[in-house]
């Protein structure tokens, strides 16, 4: 074992060893899956990234949301993805100490950063529904990116701190990481000095980064599903919970199987690799649905790829 010894009591390795799955026969073909996945992320986000930055008239509060959790979309999927394909498909599992913490902090950044941007999602639905009238003084562009900075700072702050914590940690033991990444917990337990402190900041991190805007979000669509009950007229009420159903769909499909995979931690009956392939699920597919969801159900959006789909009918005819 390759160790760095920098001081009498402190010891840090050379190189982690990502394990990954154990005996996976048919590996192979699940990692081309997740390299198709990745692909599909890329075009989807590029895509949507693109109608934003070009269509003037997606220029407004909500859209720059979108804009925000397509960029978290598109680069944490580059964070975690790329780096898991060559680990297992060209079996490269040795990764040296400094480039596992930077692996470990912008896979959680990101990953904290798409949970955050949903919850100001769900104020803009929540400001939309409740006080229509007063939308465009509340909801307006400065105070969108006041909030989204917020939301960067936040989490750099706290995954900065987390993964921070980890390099002063002593490593006199086992090298060999539990994991298909350098993920946080199963790093910092093979340290031979004191993670109480880790411990405690990663309990507390995951209240903040998830715990949190959950609740944030729940808030609002209980005070929106109030809101709806005041509206008589049942077309408008249809109406204004049709603006909703796309968030929606984005809040389950992240914050589900983040609960399940959390969850499956305390079921040790479960294989590892069945837990690894939920947890690599939870990380990758989010960020491939999200801008089929927005491109779909998003009206705006389907009008505007309408309109350019429309724009090439007639050189097709040509």
């Amino acid at each position: 074992m390759n160790i760095e010894e920098t001081n009498s009591s402190f010891v840090r390795p050379a190189l982690f060893y990502i394990n990954g799955f154990y005996n996976f026969a048919n590996g192979r073909y699940y990692y081309i899956f997740l390299c198709f996945v990745y692909i599909m992320t890329v075009f989807g986000n590029v895509v949507l990234l693109l109608i934003i930055l070009l269509v003037r008239a997606l220029h407004t509060p909500k859209y720059m949301i979108v804009f925000n959790l397509a960029v978290t979309d598109l680069c944490g999927s580059t964070a975690l993805t790329p780096k898991l394909l060559d680990t297992f498909l060209f079996d490269r599992r040795y990764i040296s100490y400094e480039a596992c913490l930077s692996y470990m902090f912008f896979v959680l950044f990101f990953g904290s950063m798409q949970s955050w941007t949903l919850a100001v999602m769900a104020f803009d639905r929540f400001i939309a529904i409740c006080f229509p009238f007063h939308y465009h003084s509340i909801v307006t562009k400065s105070a969108v990116s006041g909030m989204l900075l917020f939301v960067w700072l936040l989490a750099f702050i706290i995954m900065g701190t987390v993964v921070g914590l980890v390099s002063r940690l002593s490593f006199c033991a086992s090298v060999v990481v539990q994991s298909f990444y350098c993920d946080h917990a199963p790093v910092y337990r093979l340290a031979c000095s004191s993670t109480v402190v880790n411990q405690r900041l990663a309990l507390f991190g995951g209240i903040i980064i998830f715990l949190v805007p959950l609740a944030l979000i729940g808030c609002s669509y209980l005070s929106i599903s109030f809101a709806l009950k005041r509206i008589a007229n049942g077309g408008e009420r249809l109406k204004a919970l049709k603006t909703c159903t796309s968030h929606l769909m984005l809040v389950a499909i992240f914050f589900i199987p983040l609960t399940t995979t959390n969850i499956a931690i305390y079921f040790p009956n479960f294989h590892p690799n069945t837990r690894m392939i939920n947890s690599t699920l939870t990380h990758t597919v989010p960020s491939l649905l999200n801008p089929f969801i927005y491109s779909l159900k998003t009206e705006e959006v389907l009008t505007v790829i309408e309109k350019i789909c429309n724009k090439f009918k007639p050189c097709r005819k040509k």
